[in-house]
């Protein structure tokens, strides 16, 4: 039996869980001592081999995405199977081969080029290398001969561990017997961390070192606090069983949100296709606060077609008869590039066209949605439909939005907003709500704009800390100019998922909070137990803080006994 161990990492959720350790498999490595083909004969059936391999690979990630249409999941495993279909990477393999290399170490050749290029490019594109390493492992496996790299078959309730877990890696579990994930890599809003808040399971990332957990241990893993305990003691144990008690009570509670002192604040679900929206739909949630539409886009050749839009947006409409939704336009480009609409190249990626900003080199993208939208919405009626465009800079922005949203009809059929998460619209909301009927804030981009930080990049989660209070403090001058105008000012970035943080928003003036379904129940009921002058009270603590530390422990200091229990704080 190992000795009791605690590997610190970052936390995602607010849930724990133990159970045995079921380590994902090290992907092999290009041996050093591969055979290189001698002759051009050999040297060709080499190539042949690698582009086979890179063949079964990219028809494996297809199959796999073909399993989650309408997800994100799908989605990204779509973008996969297409780096391993890039001639490029073979082409370039196969070159090295005739170098004087061996097949697999071609590949991992080829790759390592590649991937510098990401990273030099930096943002987004930069976070792709974990899917080219994804293609790069699944090849090399293919061409040495051992099974796909990944999890051995588990029997019952286990905690994954990985070095890292790549779309590619999610989409092999059998998430029915997946009760935590933990890695050695990562951020609050990598891929692992981003699955773990769509399926409620807790969660520990940048974990460094537990890869070396001994296979089939006892693990305990606890979200709310970062850590993962090898062999916990009874009383930890027994204390993890009676939180998650309370927490699966708390999804009773199906009312809609409130403080304790009956001010509304509305609870929503982010879905990503028309099979999140079938699934949030039969959740206690009030509507969709985020509705991602750029998986239409992402796993098409060419733009998809108005009638092929209005069909998947009139399914997701349809799901939430009688309850809101918002639709945000596509969000394309930085780490989500077409390839009929992004340039081939950009130096900084996520500072590029991207988004609403695609309307000066590719205008019909925006025109044609925009009228499947119109129709969609005509054919539901009883939905309450919003629509909003991401990535908006100025006011003019905002009044060029509401001109097209017009010209497609939607105006008469939908409220009209943009999303809040360049800084420059935050400090000027009063001029950029004088043209929309709400905003909605993603504080993930937000962060990574206010902060000059790569939310994407683990190492500077610090920097990125939803908590940073230069971040709430844009959040308060937006909330502030739409109180003024009495315009709806909502959150749909993670930090709605957030309990402790849902009481400071909800301070600051936020109308509603968007968020996956599961972390629903536990801000539903840290709302009900706190009073609208404790949250502005909370919010004032929070943004007076000198760093995102001390804004979480001055919260903490007001948090009602009972959502401290909730929230396992004690």
């Amino acid at each position: 039996m190992p000795e009791p161990r605690e590997y610190p990492g970052i936390g995602v959720g607010s849930t724990a869980a133990v159970g045995p350790c079921a380590r994902f498999a090290a992907p092999p490595a290009a041996p050093a001592d591969e055979p290189v083909p001698s002759g051009a004969e050999a040297i060709a059936a080499a190539g042949a081999a690698l582009a086979e391999a890179l063949e079964q690979v990219s028809a494996e990630l297809r199959a796999a995405a073909a399993e989650h249409p309408g997800e994100t999941l799908g989605d990204v495993l779509s973008a996969t199977a297409e780096m391993a279909d890039d001639p490029a990477l073979a082409d370039r393999a196969a070159r090295i081969i005739a170098e004087g290399n061996g097949p697999a170490n071609a590949m991992t050749k080829a790759v390592a080029e590649f991937a510098a290029t990401l990273t030099g490019i930096g943002g987004y594109l930069a976070e792709r290398v974990t899917d080219l390493n994804s293609v790069r492992d699944r090849t090399v496996a293919r061409l040495l001969g051992p099974a796909t790299p990944g999890l051995r078959t588990i029997d019952e309730p286990a905690v994954v561990i990985a070095h890292e877990l790549t779309p590619a890696d999610t989409s092999s579990l059998d998430m029915t017997k997946v009760i935590a994930l933990v890695t050695e890599v990562g951020g609050p809003t990598s891929h692992t961390a981003i699955i773990a808040r769509q399926l409620g399971l807790p969660c520990v990332v940048r974990a460094a070192g537990a890869t070396q957990i001994p296979e089939g241990a006892l693990v305990a893993v606890d979200g709310a606090r970062g850590s993962v305990v090898v062999a916990p003691d009874e009383a930890t144990r027994e204390a993890i069983v009676r939180r998650m008690e309370r927490h699966r009570a708390l999804a009773t509670d199906t009312a809609p949100g409130a403080t304790s002192d009956g001010h509304p604040i509305q609870l929503l679900a982010n879905i990503g296709g028309v099979a999140d929206a079938r699934s949030a739909a039969g959740k206690a949630v009030e509507g969709v606060g985020l509705f991602r539409t750029e998986f239409v886009f992402l796993d098409a050749a060419a733009e998809p077609g108005v009638a092929e839009q209005t069909g998947i947006y009139r399914e997701v409409l349809k799901a939430f008869t009688g309850r809101k939704v918002v639709v945000r336009t596509l969000d394309a480009g930085a780490d989500k590039p077409l390839a009929y609409a992004n340039p081939a190249h950009e130096s900084n990626p996520a500072l590029g066209q991207r988004a609403y900003r695609l309307v000066r080199s590719v205008p019909h993208l925006m025109e044609h949605q925009l009228r499947a939208l119109a129709a969609a919405i005509d054919d539901c009626p009883d939905t309450e439909a919003w629509v909003m465009a991401p990535m908006i800079s100025t006011a003019g922005e905002a009044a060029d939005f509401r001109r097209r949203a017009d010209e497609a009809g939607l105006g008469a059929r939908a409220r009209i907003g943009v999303m809040v998460e360049v800084p420059a619209v935050a400090l000027c909301a009063d001029q950029v709500l004088q043209h929309v009927d709400f905003v909605s804030i993603g504080t993930n981009d937000l962060a990574q704009y206010t902060m000059a930080a790569d939310r994407e990049l683990g190492a500077l989660s610090d920097l990125i800390d939803r908590w940073q209070p230069a971040v709430l403090r844009l959040v308060e001058a937006t909330a502030r100019a739409g109180a003024a105008s009495g315009t709806p000012v909502g959150v749909c970035g993670e930090s709605a998922s957030d309990p402790l943080m849902a009481l400071v928003l909800c301070g600051l003036g936020i109308t509603s909070l968007s968020m996956s379904t599961p972390a629903v129940p536990a801000v539903r009921f840290a709302l009900r137990h706190t009073s609208l002058a404790t949250c502005r009270a909370m919010a004032r603590a929070a943004i007076d803080a000198p760093d995102a530390a001390a804004a979480v422990s001055a919260v903490q200091e007001l948090l009602d006994p009972r959502v401290r229990e909730a929230m396992s704080l004690d």
